[in-house]
């Protein structure tokens, strides 16, 4: 009778142990993927590179517009040392798309087409299907600072000039805390009217 009922306590027993071993687990999954969910979102805002002037509908890139586009591209293909971009965006015009495609091309990323008269839509789509990832938005001179203070970032981004092309938008959007958003200059340097390089 004794040992029939020590055994019986010793089975309680392991399934008591098994029961929190599977508890702690299960939070400890939970735990990760709530951190892992709840990472930094990071998000890349250019403008499209310099234009072609001479055509006036739907221009395309000109060759000052070409090289800047190398740049751009060797400066973000290994923008993150451990994942790199995981989207891009543009909007649906020749000169946006041109300068992300040879990224996109090297990344094998596909290109989302955006509306540029939407910003709600695209920023939704971004922090819902790209949370905790690296983002590149290609836009225009008069969205770019609108599209960054919507994201609640800096809501003093300067006017960009009509041939000023050289600005790197990056904003950080953490799972907690303060958005922060950082201006980076890349390639030819844009000049100002005084015809000297901005810094």
């Amino acid at each position: 009778m004794r040992n029939g009922k020590s055994e019986k306590d010793r089975s309680k027993r392991r399934r008591r142990r098994l029961l929190i071993v599977i508890v702690y687990v299960a939070i400890a999954v939970g735990l990760a993927w709530f951190f892992e969910s709840q990472a930094t979102t990071t998000v890349i805002f250019v403008r499209h590179a310099e234009k072609d002037l001479s055509i006036p509908d739907d221009p395309p890139l000109s060759a000052a517009g070409r090289e800047r586009v190398a740049e751009l591209t060797r400066q973000l293909v290994d923008a993150d040392v451990v994942a790199g971009i995981d989207a891009i965006f543009a909007t649906p015009f020749l000169r946006t798309r041109q300068t992300a495609e040879p990224l996109a091309e090297r990344l094998n990323i596909p290109i989302q087409n955006y509306d540029p008269d939407d910003n709600e839509a695209v920023l939704a789509t971004i922090l819902k299907k790209h949370k905790g990832k690296i983002i590149l938005v290609v836009g225009h001179s008069d969205t770019i600072p609108t599209l960054i203070a919507d994201l609640g970032a800096s809501k003093k981004v300067p006017p960009i000039a009509d041939d000023e092309y050289d600005n790197i938008y990056l904003v950080s959007i953490p799972w907690f805390g303060k958005t922060k958003t950082i201006r980076l200059r890349y390639g030819a340097p844009y000049t100002g009217p005084a015809g000297e390089a901005v810094m």
